[in-house]
C-alpha cells in the first residue's frame, strides 16, 4: 500500500499485527487475488463512517467482496479471535494478566435480563376497544 488514504485504514504496524491472525487462502484452488488489507480498510471505513455497503469509496474492492469477507469471518469466529488475541497482547503489554480476573455488570443489565425480551417493553393491546381506536 502506498499512502494513507483514509483515518480508517491500517497503519503498517498494525497490518504487521493483524494480517497473520486472518485464515490463509483456501489450499489448492486458484490463489487468492483479493488484497485482504485493502477489505480490512473498506470494512473499517464502513464501521468508521456508518455508510451503506454499496456506497463505500471505488478506492476499496468491490463492495459485495468486502461484506461476504466481512459476513465469513463473523461466521467463522475470525473477528471474535482478532479480538481475543488483540485484547491479550495489549493487557500483557500493560503489565497484566492475560485475561481479566472479573467482570462487572450494571443495575441496568440485570433488571433487563431478568424481565425478559417481551416483558421489558410495553404492552401491547389486544383490542381495539380498549385502545380508543
Amino acid at each position: 500500500m502506498s499512502t494513507k488514504r483514509y483515518a480508517s485504514d491500517l497503519t503498517d504496524g498494525e497490518w504487521a499485527i493483524v494480517e497473520p491472525l486472518l485464515p490463509a487462502a483456501k489450499p489448492g484452488g486458484r490463489p487468492r487475488r483479493i488484497n485482504l488489507r485493502e477489505v480490512l480498510n473498506g470494512i473499517f471505513y464502513l464501521l468508521k463512517t456508518g455508510c451503506q455497503w454499496r456506497m463505500l469509496p471505488s478506492e476499496f474492492p468491490n463492495w459485495k467482496t468486502v461484506n461476504d469477507y466481512f459476513a465469513k469471518w463473523r461466521k467463522d469466529g475470525t473477528w471474535q479471535r482478532l479480538n481475543d488475541v488483540l485484547r491479550e497482547q495489549v493487557r500483557v503489554a500493560v503489565g497484566r494478566d492475560k485475561t481479566p480476573s472479573a467482570g462487572s455488570m450494571d443495575s441496568q443489565s440485570v433488571k433487563t435480563t431478568q424481565k425478559g425480551g417481551s416483558e421489558a417493553g410495553m404492552a401491547v393491546s389486544t383490542s381495539r376497544d380498549a385502545s380508543g381506536i
